[in-house]
């Protein structure tokens, strides 16, 4: 039978077949002394297959699961392909018995961990260089580092809002700092005792000593105005003025500025650690709803967090059973009672809380075993349930309350299974509720976004429609402006000219009645270059009409009325004279139109009488 080695590495996996497997097994010393030497070991040692990692993260995936014992694809396939076919004619040696249990199981091949294996890989590891090809000790060193901190990095990085190692230091923190504060609060007595020895009599809690020694300093310095303050420390008014009546027949020694100063600043030093203590506890009643929620509200959270923190984590706490839960913390009473055989102790951490107190003596340790049981369930739910709730751990307290009535009046509490249902049931209402309540917020927030985006285009097309408006109302307001232009009179007055447009359509509307046509509909312009020709138009007429009609008296009154229109337009803006002009032009082609008609009648009634 022939012997091949398994070797895991940072590298990847390599499998060495060993020669003359029986003489190597039979002279196991002589092996120890050929490791030392490359020569000799390569000798007694062959590289039968290597496989590398492709990339660090497959390599710290494979280093997982053999540090876990898991035979993976990769390493399936490579002892597939490297090992003989033939069953029975090899056996595999490797460094962990959990990895070769699953290897025998998956591959059916024989698997040791023990005689000349564990030297041989010893072996290995020493020469590894040697053996493969391309592979320095530079770049074994480098690759080791890398899969090491990558590693580590995975064992201690959990999930940020459930690290129960906070837990661990707080409570261990707490313990320690209730030791320091009754040590300190009992050399404060002894010092402060000295000046004023009954003030420890009348004020019996450390931390209201302490900052009633740091207010009074001096005792003869009290006085019925330190009444309100020494009320305010104790909380009492009794106690304040029994402190006041103390210190006025106190039969303490007279002691020095610089001795109060110093007793002064302990005893701040002291109340200040007690304050701590205070918002540590409310920190750790914070973590402990965070990370073990069940587990707090079933047993508390300073009980809880001792039973974590004695497991080492709330995996490991989870992993154990009830029977080891019940005397956690007890490890030295439980072997003494085995070594003597004597009776093994009922509880342990779980010992202080409030159930076990209730519980009668000869009910103590049913009821400890029975909150062990619950107590167990709820950390095994707290570390293995993806979402957390108080649910179960209320659940469960009330079937301790249940089973403590039990053993006082005999009622029949329910049954476990009832009441875990109920408990599902209702914790999976409220995941959907809070499911529910999620997708509303992102919707709203969501909702939030596209309203905001949606805003400015909004105010936008107001601010472009307002402008739009403010345009289209412009030319109607400069004429309202322009419509009316104030004018003195002679008198003093203030009349309001009329613009000329409103002028030159009565003058229009007059022309339409004075002729009874549409002759001047017809003469107006409507385009500069009509314009144009009306006025060229109209002097050709005028000429004509010069030659040719009698009655020039009327033509030049007409012309003297279109000299005085013109006078007047030239007292007026610029902007309104070219109007004017056309205005006056209109009015004599008007005229003209007048002067002419008559004049053919009479030709021909002159005809008609010949």
């Amino acid at each position: 039978m022939q012997l091949f080695v398994l070797f895991e590495h940072a590298s990847g996996y390599g499998l060495f077949s060993v020669q003359q497997f029986e003489e190597v097994g039979a002279f196991l010393p002589q092996v120890e002394e050929a490791v030392c030497q490359a020569a000799k070991f390569q000798q007694v040692v062959k590289l039968a297959g290597f496989r590398a990692f492709t990339s660090a993260a497959q390599a710290l995936e494979n280093m997982n699961a053999v540090s876990e014992g898991l035979l993976t694809e990769e390493l399936k396939a490579f002892l597939e392909t490297n090992l003989p076919k033939k069953k029975g004619k090899a056996q595999l040696g490797v460094t962990d018995p959990k990895l070769g249990a699953a290897i025998n199981e998956a591959l059916t091949i024989g698997v040791t961990h023990v005689g000349v294996v564990p030297e041989v890989l010893r072996g290995i590891r020493t020469h590894l260089s040697h053996f493969v090809k391309g592979l320095s000790l530079a770049s074994m060193k480098q690759t080791e580092l890398g899969l090491g901190h990558s590693y580590s990095r995975g064992k201690v990085k959990f999930n940020i809002n459930r690290v129960d190692n906070m837990i661990i230091q707080s409570i261990a923190l707490i313990d320690q700092l209730d030791k320091d504060i009754n040590t300190f609060a009992m050399r404060i007595k002894e010092w402060y005792s000295y000046h004023f020895p009954e003030l420890a009599k009348v004020v019996t809690d450390n931390y209201q000593y302490s900052r009633c020694a740091h207010f009074i300093k001096d005792r003869k310095t009290l006085s019925e105005e330190s009444l309100a303050p020494l009320e305010e420390i104790t909380m009492d008014s009794a106690v304040a003025q029994a402190i006041l009546d103390a210190a006025r027949m106190s039969m303490g020694m007279d002691i020095s500025t610089i001795d109060l100063m110093n007793i002064e600043r302990f005893a701040k030093r002291v109340s200040s650690l007690s304050e701590y203590r205070k918002q540590l506890a409310q920190y750790l009643k914070k973590k402990m709803d965070s990370v073990a929620p069940n587990l707090a509200v079933l047993i508390g959270e300073v009980v809880g967090a001792r039973l974590i923190s004695h497991a080492g984590s709330l995996t490991n706490l989870a992993k154990y059973p009830a029977s080891t839960v019940q005397i956690l913390g007890a490890e030295k009473a439980l072997f003494r009672a085995i070594k003597t055989r004597s009776n093994t102790p009922k509880y342990g951490l779980i010992y202080h809380s409030t159930f076990i107190g209730r519980a009668g003596t000869a009910n103590k340790g049913r009821i400890s075993r029975y909150l062990a049981n619950k107590c167990s369930m709820a950390s095994r739910i707290d570390c293995f349930s993806e979402s957390l709730s108080t649910v179960f751990g209320e659940r469960l307290k009330d079937q301790v309350e249940e089973r403590l009535k039990f053993y006082e009046t005999g009622d029949v509490p329910r049954k476990n299974a009832e009441v875990m249902k109920e408990a599902l049931e209702e914790h999976n209402a409220q995941v959907k509720m809070e499911k529910k309540s999620k997708k509303r917020k992102l919707d709203e927030t969501v909702n939030g976004s596209d309203e905001a985006a949606e805003t400015p285009k909004k105010k936008k097309k107001k601010e472009k429609k307002a402008q739009a408006e403010a345009a289209a109302a412009e030319p109607n307001e400069e004429p309202a402006a322009v419509n009316e232009e104030p004018v003195e009179n002679a008198d003093g007055s203030v009349k309001k000219k009329k613009k000329k447009k409103q002028q030159q359509q009565v003058e229009e509307a007059g022309a339409v009645d004075l002729n009874g046509d549409d002759t001047a509909a017809a003469v107006e312009p409507t385009k500069k270059k009509k314009k144009k020709k009306a006025i060229q138009a109209e002097e050709s007429v005028m000429d004509v009409t010069a030659e040719a009609s009698p009655k020039k008296k009327k033509k030049m009154s007409l012309n003297g009325e279109a000299a005085e229109v013109t006078a007047a337009a030239a007292e007026e803006t610029p902007k309104t004279k070219k109007k004017k002009k056309k205005q006056v032009a209109e009015q004599a082609v008007d005229t003209n139109a007048e002067t002419v008609l008559p004049k053919k009648k009479k030709k021909k009634q002159s005809l008609e009488g010949n």
